[in-house]
């Protein structure tokens, strides 16, 4: 069974920016062409402008933020990957120390691109990372440790016992870490603002155009339905719909699906026993359940199947299920949308950024395995560094390996409820279960 994609979700409902590109109808010249409108594509042209590379082209398959970007949580964690000690391998304990230090930016690369260019994206400040447990608080007490060591700006604090409920209205955890400098956005807002802030450098945006054909060389070139453009470089930024375009890339992602709901608008009493911070919020567990009060007052759930890849038939019944767990006292409140979408997961959880063997004019990002909404902001700065001229940052994210995940053409399900299953029974070990 598989997906219904075109539904309504929350972001499409509640948009304010009604951006319309055109389609491609000539062919052009431009320094650099982007293949993908989400938050990589987007994000990573307007580091690109801000430094003075503005002859871009981003093609778009259907409309901007049709991907991820416009299917998530609208998280603001703090982070990048999942577990960066499984990058030890690749960078030494100095990288993974390097990229931890970085890892805390991606909120303040979000308010900075808010204020900049003035960008209406619901963004309010308020996360909490849930345990259920002893054991989960206990990790929680080293991440309130780690946290503080790198931001020493925003009130950071572990609430136990009675504390809890002045975070979240809710009897199912033993605990939460409260960090005031992450919390939520609307991601599909934030995305078109920063789309309208692109074309304000001249570059040009391009949607209902889908690449049907790449050719590299010196001079790359992409040809669309009815048009072609010719580039200096490209960028392949579409992570979990990539749909085999790009046979490299294609190996070493696999796609899983995560589903979210919304609920009804709720009264102002109601959203305050939910949520005493007015923020947003994730368990620890390997397969999280992540969800926030919105600024109409209402509650945006999402999670995927913990140990079993499959598609329910029934995204409200399911999504409600779930929520109920957490809040059962919602058990009247309606669910207005249910939707969801696929995102690509690399072997080790982390981001993938680089260039193709034998085409170094040739980059790509992909692999947020689930947490791309801040990590985006992080990654694409870092792209755009080495799209430049290099940096020893972007040097540092090239040396992780990305492993190829070998017969996920026809094993799926079976691979991924396989390394689900091993997440979660490894998270006895780690502290997350």
């Amino acid at each position: 069974m598989s997906i219904e994609i075109d539904t309504p979700t929350y972001y499409t409902a509640t948009k304010k920016y009604f951006l319309n590109f055109p389609e491609l109808e000539e062919d052009i010249d431009v320094d650099v062409v982007v293949i993908g409108g989400g938050f990589t594509g987007i994000n990573t042209s307007l580091e690109l402008a801000e430094n003075g590379i503005t002859n871009i082209a981003v093609l778009e398959a259907k409309y901007l933020g049709y991907g991820g970007t416009g299917r998530n949580g609208g998280q603001i964690m703090a982070g990048i990957g999942h577990d960066l000690d499984v990058l030890g391998k690749s960078v030494g304990p100095e990288g993974v120390q390097a990229i931890f230090e970085l890892s805390d930016q991606g909120a303040k690369i979000i308010k900075s691109r808010i204020k900049k260019y003035e960008i209406d994206a619901d963004f309010r400040h308020g996360y909490a990372y849930m345990a259920f447990n002893k054991r989960q608080t206990k990790t929680l007490q080293q991440w309130e440790k780690d946290f503080k060591e790198i931001d020493k700006d925003n009130e950071i604090y572990l609430a136990t016992g009675s504390d809890v409920k002045k975070v979240v209205g809710s009897d199912a955890y033993d605990s939460g870490l409260v960090h005031m400098g992450a919390g939520q956005v609307h991601s599909l807002n934030l995305l078109l603002g920063e789309a309208n802030a692109l074309t304000s450098y001249g570059a040009k945006i391009y949607e209902y155009s889908p690449a049907l054909e790449v050719t590299y060389g010196k001079e790359i070139k992409v040809r669309t339905a009815k048009g072609t453009i010719t580039a200096k470089k490209l960028l392949w930024a579409c992570d979990g719909f990539l749909n085999k375009m790009e046979p490299e890339l294609h190996k070493k992602t696999i796609n899983t699906f995560a589903y979210q709901l919304m609920t009804e608008p709720m009264s102002e009493e109601l959203i305050n026993r939910i949520s005493p911070i007015r923020g947003a919020y994730s368990d620890i567990r390997p397969v999280i359940d992540y969800y926030r009060v919105t600024n109409e007052n209402r509650l945006l759930f999402g999670l995927a199947t913990n140990w079993v890849e499959y598609t329910p038939r029934d995204l409200k019944a399911f999504n409600r299920a779930h929520m109920l767990k957490i809040f059962p006292y919602l058990k009247d409140v309606h669910i207005d949308l249910a939707w969801g979408g696929p995102m690509a997961c690399s072997a080790n959880l982390f981001p993938q950024i680089g260039t193709l063997p034998n085409h170094p004019n040739v980059f790509f990002c992909q692999g947020y395995s689930g947490f791309g909404v801040t990590p985006s902001h992080i990654v694409c700065k870092v792209l755009a560094e080495g799209m430049r001229e290099g940096s020893e940052r972007y040097e540092l994210f090239t040396k992780i390996k990305h492993k190829r995940i070998i017969g996920k053409d026809l094993l799926r399900p079976f691979l991924l409820t396989g390394a689900k299953s091993l997440h979660q029974l490894s998270g006895y070990f780690n502290g997350r279960r």
